[in-house]
């Protein structure tokens, strides 16, 4: 048996179990003190993701006003495939949004973006919806409680009556998709989430001198921060020709310029930029329940970091002006009717800036709708109420519609 008093168990003449003792010690103290500044960044990591998840308001009304109307709604045809309800609130309550005007209780819709997420996730395509679209708009539930009758009006008044559940549910009942998340998102938050990434570089092809926007900038490349971009986005009489659709595709550009920030090292690595973006963002966001911590954040984007930013894609829906009333819009058929479906069946979109005026192998085109014609589908209705798109035999083109990408460059 070996002796565990003798030389070389504890101290030696040599010195050599003192030296071992100092090497363990030193060993452990390392130990500990790398253990000390693990703890300490998790903890740190800990309180601000704690922080970011409460910054997130969970829309609990709409998941249970949905929940009531759950078998009317629109069934998912694509297993992963994501479609999410984006809708800008021009809400004046709340820190920093009174100055935009009066608080008069009530909330519009701004601005509504169909964002659809392939299940592959390689692509993303954004549909914005005019807030002057006359549509109809079911019976909604009110914020005190009453029921309203349904009506036909223009879009953005669903928000109004009925807030998120009442716009998704005529989102579902205007394009037959279902939709999984929904994002709302007011004045304020945006211009934080702008100048938490310091800035967005726009293009502007002429100067702007908008009183009413508090807007006056240069002609050429300008990098807006939070207060212009708001004012730049939102613009609409003194920029371009006055139109809700060119306001339209300012916001689109817009958006794709920010993409091509927030997907730069400068601000996904940099934890000094993405921290004060992610409070931003989060700060100023109402979701679903589903979405409502930073996890449910978290999983909705990270299969998105990878999508490409020619596969970013921003359109307008097929709409020209109301026959009714010129200051108000209406689906173009059946183009707006084929895009839903193709977004439904997560079937690729393409979009273009400039649509072609031949036709694709002999086949008549019709600008107008903002697609050529040699696409056909058939929609099937059945007595569940369901219903299933299928393309007969392969067309010979697929439908272009008018739009954009986030790789485009606006100066180019």
């Amino acid at each position: 048996m070996t002796d565990r008093t003798g030389p070389g168990a504890g101290a030696s003449p040599t010195g050599a179990g003192l030296a071992r003792r100092r090497r363990r010690r030193w060993v452990q103290y390392s130990a500990l003190g790398v253990a000390v500044v693990v703890l300490g960044a998790l903890g740190v990591g800990l309180v601000a993701y704690e922080k970011l998840s409460r910054n997130i308001t969970a829309d609990e009304e709409a998941a249970a006003e949905l929940a009531r109307y759950e078998k009317e709604r629109p069934t998912a045809l694509v297993r992963d495939a994501q479609n999410i309800l984006l809708i800008g609130s021009d809400s004046r309550s709340g820190d920093g949004n009174e100055k935009y005007g009066r608080d008069s209780g009530t909330e519009r819709s701004d601005t509504t973006i169909l964002l659809h997420l392939s299940a592959n996730r390689r692509s993303a395509t954004a549909v914005s919806l005019p807030r002057d679209l006359m549509v109809d708009v079911p019976s909604c539930r009110r914020p005190d409680g009453t029921r309203t009758r349904p009506l036909f009006a223009m879009f953005n008044s669903a928000f109004e009556v009925g807030g998120s559940a009442c716009t998704i549910r005529t989102v579902e009942k205007l394009t037959n998709i279902r939709v999984d998340h929904h994002v709302v998102v007011d004045f304020h938050g945006f211009k934080d989430m702008v100048d938490a990434v310091d800035g967005v570089e726009v293009c502007l092809k002429e100067p702007i001198d908008d009183k009413a926007a508090k807007l006056k900038l240069p002609a050429g490349k300008v990098v807006l921060d939070g207060e212009q971009a708001l004012g730049y986005v939102r613009a609409r009489k003194s920029i371009g020709d006055g139109s809700d659709t060119d306001r339209m595709e300012r916001q689109q550009r817009f958006l794709g310029a920010l993409v091509n920030k927030v997907q730069s090292n400068d601000v996904l690595l940099n934890p000094a930029r993405l921290y004060p973006m992610l409070d931003a963002a989060t700060s100023s966001l109402t979701t679903d329940p589903d979405l409502a911590s930073l996890r449910g954040l978290y999983d909705l984007v990270r299969g998105m970091r990878n999508i490409p930013t020619e596969r970013v894609q921003f359109l307008t829906v097929p709409r020209t002006s109301y026959v009714y009333n010129a200051n108000r819009d209406q689906l173009v058929k059946p183009a707006a009717d084929k895009l839903f479906a193709l977004l439904r069946a997560d079937a690729p979109v393409t979009v273009a800036k400039d649509l072609p005026t031949d036709p694709p192998s002999g086949l008549p085109t019709d600008p107008a709708n903002g697609l050529d014609s040699a696409f056909d589908y058939e929609a099937e209705s059945h007595g569940n109420g369901k219903s299933r798109e299928k393309r007969p035999d392969a067309p010979t083109s697929a439908p272009t519609f008018r739009g954009n990408t986030a790789a485009e460059d606006a100066c180019g």
